[in-house]
């Protein structure tokens, strides 16, 4: 029986400094600005008395991170494992989150989740979290600037930056299997769940060569299989760094998804996808999908608006990714009615079913139909009429100009909260979920203890909580279960206790 899936995501947001009164504040380092917003939230909840500490003192705890780690046995030689930058801001929010700068950008990731429709939730959050960022960080910043940030996954200059997901698999899975049927949901996969993207960002083509296109990723991927997240992007991501049990389980860390503003595309990007792990990882797979050449397969699908344009198999036959993703929802299903869905939960596992097949009909009788659910098709129904009442071309700067606008988190802004998006959260329930953690994984311990222990954390991070008790050493308290740590498991003890040392020492007698 496959594990329960737990799962989240990893969002790095586009940044830029604008003056208050209109245009990009020159000369801007992005860097910094990531570091303001990320540190003016921390602040802002701190002064506000929202059990978070003092400012960055409940950092990220290094100690495990291992990028290096291949799933394949070892990096190659001509592998660049993803730095650790540990130098950056990096804080742990009560909700189990981690808010921190990467690179150039500040990066949420989602709390450990049970389901998608709960992954979604803390998502959604997450964009709150930026949001309010954003409002507070003039505060800490030069008269007259502003930090906005995006949604997003192209520059538009040539540079992309992730969503990435994270599913966690049973470690007695052949890495080999799993990229084996992998692969063919994640090319086709885009064609509800593409963000949508005017023109080219290819190297070596022209940007207007391409009127608009499905994936905003597509243009960035070059490989079939590999380490890297930021040069040479693979299809499928050999990073075996599992933040749990290395003896029991694998992260399977997918790199290729774009960043949506749509909840349903949200939504069945990580409900799809979990299903058809819990498959794979059943070893229920009864027909595999293997394309003649991956990279040029996933290029094709996002340029080809029309869903019809067959891709070439390993077996010289052709397939649209219409008939691929029909073929995946079909073993799907059967592996519901055989297995049962506990895997990824029951009730979500059933609305990710319905919800799929009722969009890939969509998607096979007018696509357009679906534009109050799938990113790509809203922006492209947007983007469309504006050149057709303007009648403009597809290279007008524009156009290009409203692509990132979709994408704008600020709700006056933003285009995506103009066309009508279908919802399937409550507003009340993403208020809630900035700051208190999901009750049935790990993250409700960590999420709880940080909100009542603040002081006595010195860091934390997936799998542990490094506590000073004012004893002669810290005290690390490893989680390497990422379903225990729950509301049940650990309520009471957690009701019993009133600080961290009486903690420490109930969790030694036990």
């Amino acid at each position: 029986m496959a594990v329960p899936i737990v799962c989240g995501i990893e969002t790095e947001y586009g940044i830029i400094v604008r003056r208050s009164g209109g245009g990009e504040q020159p000369e801007s380092n992005p860097m910094a600005a990531s570091s303001t917003l990320v540190s003016s939230y921390v602040s802002d909840l701190a002064d506000q008395g929202r059990g978070v500490g003092r400012p960055h003192r409940v950092g990220w705890d290094f100690e495990d991170e291992t990028p290096a780690n291949d799933a394949r046995g070892g990096p190659s030689p001509y592998s660049y494992a993803p730095e650790v930058e540990s130098h950056l801001v990096n804080a742990v929010l009560t909700n189990g989150s981690r808010y921190y700068v990467d690179h150039a950008h500040p990066e949420l990731s989602t709390p450990e989740c049970r389901t998608a429709l709960q992954t979604l939730l803390y998502d959604r959050a997450g964009e709150e979290i930026l949001l309010r960022s954003m409002r507070v960080a003039p505060t800490f910043m030069p008269p007259g600037q502003e930090i906005v940030v995006y949604k997003n996954n192209s520059d538009g200059k040539g540079q992309s930056y992730g969503c990435h997901e994270n599913y966690m698999l049973s470690r007695g899975l052949p890495f080999g299997k799993l990229v084996t049927n992998a692969t063919a949901h994640f090319v086709t996969r885009q064609i509800y769940c593409g963000a949508g993207k005017v023109g080219t960002e290819l190297p070596g083509v022209r940007r207007d060569a391409v009127n608009y296109q499905i994936s905003q990723r597509a243009d960035f991927f070059e490989e079939e299989v590999g380490l890297e997240t930021t040069l040479k992007r693979p299809i499928v991501n050999t990073r075996d760094e599992p933040h749990a049990d290395a003896r029991k389980y694998r992260r399977f860390h997918v790199i290729i998804g774009d960043a949506n503003m749509s909840e349903v595309a949200t939504f069945l990007k990580l409900g799809t996808t979990a299903l058809w792990m819990a498959v794979i990882d059943d070893d229920a797979v009864d027909r595999t999908f293997k394309f003649a050449h991956p990279i040029p397969a996933l290029r094709a699908i996002s340029n080809d608006l029309t869903l019809s344009e067959p891709v070439e198999m390993i077996d010289g036959t052709t397939m649209t990714a219409l008939e691929i993703q029909w073929d995946i929802y079909r073993q799907c299903a059967a592996y519901a009615e055989r297995h049962g869905l506990e895997a990824v939960g029951t009730d979500v596992g059933e609305m990710v079913l319905d919800r799929w097949r009722a969009v890939l009909e969509g998607l096979e009788s007018d696509p357009m139909t679906l534009a109050g659910q799938i990113d790509w098709i809203a922006k492209y129904r947007l983007l469309n009429g504006y050149r057709e009442r303007h009648d403009i071309g597809w290279d007008d700067a524009r156009l290009r100009a409203m692509d990132l606008q979709y994408h704008d988190l600020r709700p006056e802004k933003s285009l995506a909260r103009r066309v009508g998006l279908e919802t399937l959260v409550d507003p009340d329930d993403v208020a809630a979920a900035m700051s208190s953690p999901p009750p049935d994984t790990r993250a409700w311990f960590r999420g709880t203890c940080l909100q009542r222990f603040a002081d006595e954390i010195v860091a934390a991070n997936w799998d542990s909580l490094v506590f000073d008790t004012g004893g002669s050493s810290l005290r690390r308290v490893p989680m390497l279960e990422p379903t225990r740590g729950t509301r049940e498991h650990v309520g009471e003890l957690l009701d019993s206790v009133s600080s961290a040392a009486e903690l420490i020492a109930k969790l030694g007698a036990t």
